[in-house]
């Protein structure tokens, strides 16, 4: 009788001392913002196995397999999450960072379109998703994306270069020069904004003395791209 009280007394505190499914989550969370992100995924196949509609636990799954550039995992697991619950934006969101990773533009486009549909709140859809339309030279679109990045976030280097570079593709030099200005003024190591702002310069308006300062600054940074160019048109600088 003692030997069968024993037992049970034992499967009982192995039971109670179960970690919960949200518990499972939390230490996969954990995780991966410390970026131990196999040891997230760990944790929350772990979450899964108790509630396999835990919508998050996929997503974050997602992000830890996006993190290890596991693409293909990664969509599936925010395929996965999107079946559970498509009311959230942000499956379709780190979806879309996915298949931009992956080149798969249009599909990148449709789900930041869809992202945004149901939450047009949040800014980082609109600069990834310019960086997509960059990519497929829709240069328009993309410059009204990086917009409305810039005015959500005046300090966002990034989204002024790019900004830039769609404006330069659309035949906006001058445009292009604002931008690529405000953007090394954001970042001062941005070795490729100053790069890009310097031939800007000395192509589109003769700007010698400028353009060579910023290439220089490029080659500094290590853009090495800069150096043909100051050798062969900044040699008196």
């Amino acid at each position: 009788m003692i030997k069968y009280l024993s037992l049970f007394i034992c499967i009982f505190i192995f039971v109670s001392c179960s970690p919960s499914e949200q518990e499972l989550f939390d230490a996969g969370v954990e995780n991966l913002e410390s970026g131990n992100n196999a040891k997230a995924v760990e944790y929350f196949d772990r979450s899964i196995e108790k509630n396999p509609e835990n919508t998050s636990a996929h997503n974050a799954k997602g992000v830890a397999y996006y993190n290890m550039e596991q693409y293909d995992e990664a969509i599936e697991s925010f395929n996965t999450s999107i079946t559970i619950d498509s009311a959230s934006y942000k499956p379709f969101y780190n979806r879309g960072n996915a298949y931009l990773e992956k080149k798969e533009y249009v599909k990148a486009l449709q789900d930041y379109n869809y992202a945004s549909s149901l939450d047009a709140g949040v800014v980082d859809i609109y600069y990834n998703r310019g960086v997509a339309l960059l990519a497929m030279e829709e240069f328009e679109d993309a410059i009204l994306d990086f917009e409305v990045t810039i005015q959500a976030n005046p300090q966002h280097g990034q989204a002024f270069f790019y900004k830039g570079k769609a404006e330069l593709e659309n035949n906006q030099p001058l445009e292009a020069i604002e931008s690529l200005t405000q953007a090394v003024q954001n970042d001062r190591r941005n070795g490729a904004a100053f790069y890009l702002l310097g031939i800007t310069q000395m192509s589109a308006l003769a700007m010698k003395e400028e353009g060579c300062g910023n290439l220089k600054t490029a080659l500094t940074l290590g853009y090495t791209e800069a150096k043909e160019w100051i050798d062969e048109f900044c040699e008196e600088e």
